[in-house]
């Protein structure tokens, strides 16, 4: 079987493949601000024949209070949510939002982290597709059932300790996704502790969006993220962000430019500073 579509896909290209048997499209829409506004807009309308999954309830795991903001779930019971949605190991997997990108990218490497390559972002959204097509459904989805057989790839994620045992490492190129204002500890609304991860640089996940919130073109990525690179393999790369989501989007943007091998610290800040005993840093 082809890897079929593994990082975008444009809205004209799903809209060719709507009803295709095997394709699955994922509403991811969000708000951290309110976890309500992802159901409520599904429920008015959506692409048609998409399904729903919460980022706080299906994309993230149970809070300790020092885990983080959106731990990882449990790839057993990730498996049996996307089962439950229609997704097999074979399923085509489309994910979207109408924030650039920003929600349906932890899908995208949530899924990854699973063994499951045929997953792509619908490049723009929701914007998008009303865009180019304006067909929209409200009637929620309910595909038959499917099996989900997770393989997951450990090797794509690390945790606080390994972050913090290679604080001083220059083989680890650690990439913080936040705004800038937040990556300097200004303006934190989401944390209780503002500030950074010693030693991070910065790459606001929106500076991988052009002004109509598509990706770039992957050479610019190329060049963006090589700049950070300094000479070291994708591969020491190591993407964060507040709570393990924007993240992803770099993660996306990475594999985009033909960047591969980089991984994602999901804890993130939120949990790096719950943490007393941590270093950080701000200005």
């Amino acid at each position: 079987m082809s890897a079929g579509y593994a990082t975008l896909i444009s809205a004209a290209e799903l809209d060719r493949h709507l009803g295709t048997p095997g394709w699955v499209i994922v509403d991811c829409r969000h708000d951290l601000a309110n976890p309500a506004f992802g159901r409520d807009a599904y429920a008015r309308e959506h692409l048609p024949g998409a399904v729903h999954l919460h980022l706080d309830d299906d994309l993230s795991g149970p809070r300790s209070g020092r885990n983080g903001r959106h731990p990882l779930p449990d790839p057993a019971l990730l498996a049996a949510r996307l089962g439950a949605c229609g997704i097999a190991n074979d399923s085509q997997v489309v994910a979207y939002d109408d924030a650039g990108g920003m929600y349906a990218a932890r899908l995208w490497w949530l899924l990854r982290w699973l063994g499951h390559e045929r997953v792509a972002v619908l490049d723009g959204g929701y914007q998008a597709w009303c865009a180019a097509t304006k067909v929209l459904d409200s009637t929620p989805a309910r595909p038959p059932a499917a099996h989900f057989s997770p393989r997951v790839c450990a090797g794509l994620a690390v945790d606080a300790d390994y972050v913090a045992a290679h604080l001083d490492d220059e083989a680890m190129v650690l990439i913080d996704a936040r705004s800038p204002d937040r990556f300097r500890g200004e303006n934190e609304s989401l944390d209780p502790v503002g500030g950074r991860i010693p030693g991070a640089c910065n790459r606001f996940f929106r500076d991988n969006l052009d002004a109509s919130g598509r990706f770039l073109p992957a050479a610019q990525l190329r060049t963006d993220f090589t700049a950070l690179l300094g000479g070291r393999p994708p591969a020491a790369v190591v993407n964060q962000c507040g709570s393990g989501v924007t993240a992803c989007h770099n993660l996306l943007a990475m594999e985009i430019a033909g960047l591969p091998g980089a991984r994602l610290y999901a804890g993130s800040w939120s949990e790096w500073c719950a943490d007393p005993a941590r270093p950080l840093v701000s200005g």
